[in-house]
């Protein structure tokens, strides 16, 4: 019996001189954990791709590595961006609509010389004063003439890529200069730029340490006009007959192949579960020729994107130029082959992603956006009710709940009313039936009219306005200016 208390009584105290290095372990295990909360970021665009234009909807092109994202990540089914592309990639940085600095009408052209406001506080500045390393590789588009307005100047640690809007895919050329820059320093480099990108994304990724997140905006330039893809790619799409699909289908097949290889880095990394990734289309696919970019003109040729069951396409106000693919995937913390219908709108980006970062929004103006990650990642309602497609000076559309407002102010005028979850298609105008509904829209198109900064596109003479949308010329530029006065 003393010999059994006198075993227990060793025991007893090894296991006391053991309980302050047991709890010292878990100590250094809850730091390390919390070290580790803060997620790697790999925010994906793509660039007027069709809202069916990938597998996981449906289309026959194929989008493996997209589709295995869908089918281990959430669906997200009401996401809106603007309907062109530098509105939507100024809403991503800002968390404002682009109402509010002068970016919100048109893209900015080769000839501007404008760009995203300095005195917007950008996501990847909020992001590095948190902590993380950032880089964007590929298409940028938010100012080029000024070097104030570049990447590397707005908080990127690294860039690569175009600085403006439009490019041939093997040249890198617009207008017959190059536009193709590494870290502020022009590149005269050949290759085909998706197959570039994914290169500079996988060397990138192989570089970070598990010590410190990082902040990846790979935005593709695919399958943005002028069409072209590899021959061996096109190759594989010998059963599309027309020439325009079978390029644009072969362009996103290369951009899901490169995806796939930027996943397997992350993979090889060990980085794979602490990384947040979502994937979106700047705007919804081209359905009209005037907005197919300067480079191409398909006036008289098909256009091949698809945008499904929704209405029309870039640089429109309907759901086909707004309602966008998207997805997240995020092992653990998002569903897996999940679907959220709730809306939200590309400027929530910023507080959502700042708020897992640990990232302060103190330095910025007041945002638009709202954190929709409890309706991501719990399946929660979404905080926003209310959807700002976008507010111009001549034409708005608004939704507030069911019913969307698209108001053309511009002689000959319209006003349509939709019930959107009712009829997503925009068929069946409404506005005569509800003129109450169309009343209160107007008021708060209007309200937002009166906050927003004059269109910075609109700066610029009517010639640089006709080149950018295919127009002919109608009156000259003294005309124009009395327009704009008024």
């Amino acid at each position: 019996m003393n010999q059994n208390k006198t075993t227990l009584g060793a025991a007893m105290k090894k296991i006391l001189h053991l309980i302050p290095v047991c709890l010292t372990a878990i100590a250094l295990s809850a730091s390390a954990l919390a070290a580790g909360q803060k997620p790697n970021i790999l925010f994906i665009v793509a660039d007027d791709l069709g809202w069916r234009d990938v597998g996981f909807h449906g289309s026959d092109i194929r989008t493996p590595n997209l589709d295995k994202l869908a089918a281990g990540g959430t669906r997200l089914e009401q996401f809106y961006a603007q309907p062109m592309c530098t509105p939507t990639r100024a809403a991503l940085m800002t968390g404002r609509y682009p109402l509010r600095y002068g970016l919100q009408t048109g893209v900015i052209p080769t000839g501007g010389a404008y760009g995203i406001p300095t005195d917007e506080w950008l996501l990847p500045q909020a992001l590095r004063e948190a902590g993380y390393t950032t880089a964007i590789i590929g298409k940028w588009h938010l100012g080029h003439a000024d070097k104030k307005y570049w990447p590397n100047q707005r908080g990127f640690d690294h860039q690569y890529g175009p600085l403006i809007g439009e490019i041939d895919y093997f040249t890198h050329e617009c207008e017959g200069k190059v536009d193709w820059y590494r870290n502020n320093k022009l590149l005269k480099q050949k290759g085909y730029s998706t197959t570039l990108f994914g290169n500079d994304a996988v060397k990138f990724i192989s570089e970070q340490s598990p010590a410190r997140p990082f902040y990846l905006y790979l935005a593709f330039n695919a399958p943005h006009t002028p069409y072209q893809a590899p021959q061996e790619y096109l190759d594989t799409y010998k059963n599309i007959p027309d020439p325009n699909r079978r390029a644009y289908a072969a362009a996103i097949t290369v951009m899901d192949e490169q995806i796939g290889r930027v996943l397997a880095t992350l993979d090889q990394k060990r980085l794979r579960d602490n990384t947040l990734i979502v994937f979106m289309s700047d705007n919804g696919g081209t359905r009209n020729a005037m907005f197919a970019g300067a480079m191409a003109d398909v006036s008289k040729a098909k256009i091949p994107c698809d945008n499904g069951p929704y209405r029309e396409g870039k640089g429109m106000n309907y759901e086909g130029g707004t309602r966008v693919v998207s997805l997240v995937n995020w092992p653990g913390h998002v569903a897996s082959g999940a679907a959220v219908n709730e809306m939200i709108h590309a400027v929530d980006w910023y507080p959502t992603l700042a708020a897992l970062a640990g990232a302060s929004t103190a330095k910025c103006k007041p945002l638009d956006g709202l954190d929709v990650w409890p309706a991501i990642s719990e399946g929660k309602p979404s905080p926003r009710s209310e959807i700002v497609y976008n507010v111009e000076p001549f034409r708005a559309a608004v939704r507030q709940g069911e019913w969307k407002l698209v108001w053309r102010a511009i002689l000959p005028a319209s006003i349509e009313l939709y019930n959107i979850p009712q009829d997503p298609s925009e068929k069946n105008n409404l506005a005569a039936q509800y003129p109450d509904k169309v009343a209160a829209l107007q008021r708060r198109a209007n309200e937002l009219a009166a906050q927003a900064a004059k269109p910075a596109l609109l700066e610029l003479g009517f010639k640089e306005l006709m080149h950018q949308f295919h127009l002919p010329p109608a009156f000259p530029d003294e005309e124009f200016e009395f327009i704009q006065e008024r």
